[in-house]
């Protein structure tokens, strides 16, 4: 039986990239950030149309990869040191305007009415998060964090996002946020 309907977020992991000599990416150990809130995605990317004989005569498109909007009810200070580049002073977090980001891996799952299903984004990169908040009133808001994240194909083999399926073998669920996932076979 495959999902009729997808609804909710969890199970957030990042995974930080260290690129090889060779262009290709190595990936760390994944790590949760708790409290996801909700995934916002768009295309990136163009398409171009070239005209001839009064018509469209040639199309093509580019996939660029995805730009998404993660809010959380609060970003972690482990992402922030570990991927913002900020800097655990006194105590504290340190923000550097000479601080370098990195790129990690966006892991996270999507639930079904039949089973859940995971997503991995190879490439990305995000934003510093705003703030924004208001003063308590009679009830309580939850401010939140928003994350921008782009996810871009990985420079070695273009390699975007992988999605688990229906048929996906039990074992590389099972293990999916033990290590970033690579497909066996690409076509």
């Amino acid at each position: 039986m495959t999902n009729k309907v997808n609804f909710g977020i969890n199970n957030v992991h990042y995974s930080v990239i260290t690129e090889l000599p060779d262009g290709k990416f190595e990936y760390g150990t994944p790590v949760r950030i708790p409290g996801a809130v909700s995934l916002t995605e768009t295309t990136a990317g163009d398409n171009t149309r070239f005209y001839a004989d009064n018509g469209v005569y040639y199309s093509a498109s580019s996939n660029q990869g995805y730009e998404m909007t993660l809010t959380f009810a609060k970003i972690t200070e482990q992402f922030r040191i570990d991927v913002l580049g900020e800097t655990l002073v006194n105590g504290g977090l340190y923000e550097n305007g000479n601080a370098r980001q990195k790129s990690f891996a966006l892991l996270f799952e999507i639930d079904g009415d039949v089973q859940e299903d995971r997503f991995v984004y190879y490439n990305c990169t995000a934003t510093r998060p705003g703030t924004s908040t208001t003063t308590r009133t009679e009830t309580t808001e939850v401010n939140t964090n928003e994350l921008n994240i782009t996810a871009s194909p990985r420079t070695s083999d273009r390699a975007i996002r992988w999605i688990t399926g229906q048929t996906t073998d039990q074992a590389i669920k099972d293990a999916f946020y033990t290590a970033v996932v690579e497909p066996v076979t690409i076509p």
